[in-house]
């Protein structure tokens, strides 16, 4: 009877056995999990529309070394008390970033705090005034900018306050000023400060006709917009000797939306202001100062809009850049990170307009000078 069961008992097991495999054979091979489906075009990051790179930053402390990863000890009987394994002597920290080297001559210079790259693809805008999109400075970050020059004795001022404080600004020539004083501008760029344009002749590119001083004469000219851009840029770049910084800033900061698209297919920035110093109404260098910090103050960080070729600021931004050292002001370098080329046309335009080398065309200022006596 035991023999009975055992083998109706093996029958039985081998009749499931057979039902899985079969039921196996029926379903088939389980297929693998649908790949996911490719994300769909709209998901696609596009580049950020930032046109700001910080190149050199502040000097930072290096973060300390991390520590090498403890080996695992070899499996073995559970300790219950071990002594502690000595601790091997710590590797010395990586030296801290050097200091920016100190400004000749001034240890209590303000130096540069930060230099950015700037790519001008598009024409972005820069300036609250105008554009707030393109806020990068920080609380107490300041850039220098200076407009209207060339201009003898006052730019050369300007220049030489910067360079005491080994800081760097952006230049925004005129560029029948450019023509006047080459070699002013040779320096401003030689000292390395970037170097953009502001028109032909100062004027406002929301009318066509205007007047011009040239060589000390008042004339009535009439323009296009494009005419007083191109002039301008192949006027400073003439005088440069090398092509400039794709920067721009309208005169008055009067800003038709045909130039603004015209400077954009051009890929040049455009510079306004976060304030405008408004030196240029001022003509004692202590009222320039006071509008220069009293609105600083107020902003707490900006684009500052002066005229080196104002003899009031010449004189007052010694002091005004010891103010902001005193202030704890920081100042960033713009840099582009292209250049800009003239166009021929507009080159051979300037040059017509520029007298033979025998023939000064400089203001009376820029070629007598009194040295002694009054």
């Amino acid at each position: 009877m035991r023999v009975i069961v055992m083998r109706a008992a093996g029958f039985c097991a081998l009749l499931l056995v057979a039902a899985g495999v079969a039921w196996a054979i029926v379903q088939g091979p389980k297929a693998p999990p649908p790949a996911p489906a490719p994300p769909p075009v709209s998901a696609v990051r596009t580049p950020p529309a930032n046109p700001i790179r910080e190149v050199e930053p502040a000097p930072q402390v290096a973060a300390p070394a991390p520590s090498a990863p403890a080996t695992q000890a070899p499996a073995g009987p559970p300790i219950m008390a071990q002594a502690p394994a000595p601790v091997p002597a710590a590797s010395p920290a990586p030296a801290a970033a050097p200091a920016s080297p100190p400004c000749p001559g001034n240890p209590n210079a303000l130096g540069v705090s930060r230099v950015v790259e700037v790519d001008t693809t598009g024409g972005p805008g820069f300036g609250a005034e105008h554009f707030k999109g393109m806020d990068f400075l920080r609380t107490g970050e300041v850039v220098l900018t200076f407009d209207d020059g060339p201009w003898p004795n006052n730019t050369l001022k300007v220049l030489a306050a910067l360079a005491r404080h080994c800081v760097k600004a952006i230049f925004f020539p005129i560029g029948l000023h450019a023509t006047y004083e080459p070699d002013l501008l040779k320096q401003v760029a030689a000292a390395g400060h970037s170097i953009g344009s502001h028109t032909w002749c100062h004027q406002n590119l929301s009318k066509t006709k205007g007047r011009c001083l040239i060589n000390g004469k008042m004339q009535a000219v009439e323009y296009g917009f494009k005419d007083e851009i191109e002039k301008g840029i192949s006027a400073v770049r003439w005088a440069v000797g090398a092509p400039i910084a794709p920067f721009f800033r309208f005169p008055a900061l009067q800003q038709p939306p045909e130039a603004l698209a015209y400077l954009g297919q051009r890929n040049v920035a455009i510079f306004s202001a976060d304030f405008d110093s408004f030196d240029f109404k001022m003509r004692r260098p202590e009222q320039v100062r006071q509008s220069v910090l009293t609105k600083l103050k107020k902003h707490g960080k900006g684009i500052i809009l002066m005229h080196d070729f104002q003899h009031a600021t010449a004189d007052a931004i010694g002091q005004i850049l010891d103010d902001l050292k005193a202030g704890g002001y920081k100042i960033v370098q713009m840099r582009a990170r292209d250049k800009l080329e003239s166009l021929p046309e507009y080159d051979a335009i300037v040059m017509k307009d520029i007298k033979t080398p025998n023939v000064s065309s400089r203001p009376v200022e820029s070629v007598v000078r009194t040295i002694e006596g009054n």
